[in-house]
């Protein structure tokens, strides 16, 4: 049996009556973009939090970190996104848990709390290593100057760890991006789940997800390009080979 090749269907009406296939793969690319922008906020914010406490002197701050990182890298995200989704709201008093599973949009900020928070982890442990690989003297003339904790960590540790991260925190954005595909067992209708309504309603399979393919590839792309800009720009000689 022969495969009928038909490149003309993205411009065919969609049977959502929300305009052409190539609209409804376009409505997925947006909220890709969208999740992975929530998901990526919340992953800088708590992994920042969690690498910084798991490099300071107090233990009880250091085993918190440890105990986070291990708890969400070491469980598979898909069953992360399920026991958010579907488990939580049962552990919840009867109306909290009435109003998770009513919640508008829910599908959509399980997906970016769920992936920001595996996300989480691995940053902790760049922003923790990259904390780590600064020499001591940047935190020993930074006591001498009489700053405390909170300041030497804004002002003197984080912005030179920031700069020495950036490329593999650029790795781990893109990441954040393809792991939106997973939000689709949950509903959410990100590009993942678009091509495969495209390929369920039209039949055409190799057309939807190569147009899906390509859409992540430009994505990357512009992150990538972006992030090698502010990379240069931001490069502190020294601390980067090649800088």
């Amino acid at each position: 049996m022969n495969y009928h090749w038909n490149w003309h269907i993205f411009f065919e009406p969609n049977p959502t009556g929300a305009g052409t296939y190539l609209d409804m793969l376009l409505s997925g690319l947006w909220l890709t973009i969208e999740t992975s922008i929530c998901a990526w906020v919340i992953a800088l914010i708590f992994g920042s939090v969690v690498g910084v406490m798991r490099t300071l002197p107090s233990k009880a701050a250091s085993w918190f970190g440890f105990a986070y990182v291990e708890f969400f890298r070491n469980m598979p995200l898909l069953v992360q996104i399920f026991l958010w989704f579907f488990v939580l709201p049962e552990l919840l008093p009867h109306a909290w848990g009435l109003w998770l599973k009513q919640l508008p949009y829910a599908p959509f900020y399980t997906a970016a709390i769920g992936i920001g928070l595996f996300m989480s982890a691995r940053v902790a442990e760049q922003v923790r290593a990259s904390i780590g690989a600064l020499p001591r003297g940047q935190k020993q003339a930074a006591t001498a100057l009489g700053l405390t904790t909170a300041q030497t960590y804004t002002y003197v540790l984080l912005p030179i760890a920031y700069r020495i991260i950036l490329p593999p925190l650029t790795s781990e954005f893109l990441n954040t991006i393809k792991n939106t595909a997973v939000a689709i067992t949950i509903g959410l209708l990100e590009l993942t789940g678009e091509a495969r309504s495209m390929q369920e309603f039209s039949f055409q399979v190799f057309e939807a997800f190569t147009a899906a393919t390509v859409m992540y590839l430009l994505i990357n792309i512009v992150v990538v390009t972006a992030m090698r800009i502010v990379e240069r720009r931001v490069a502190i000689p020294g601390y980067i080979a090649g800088k």
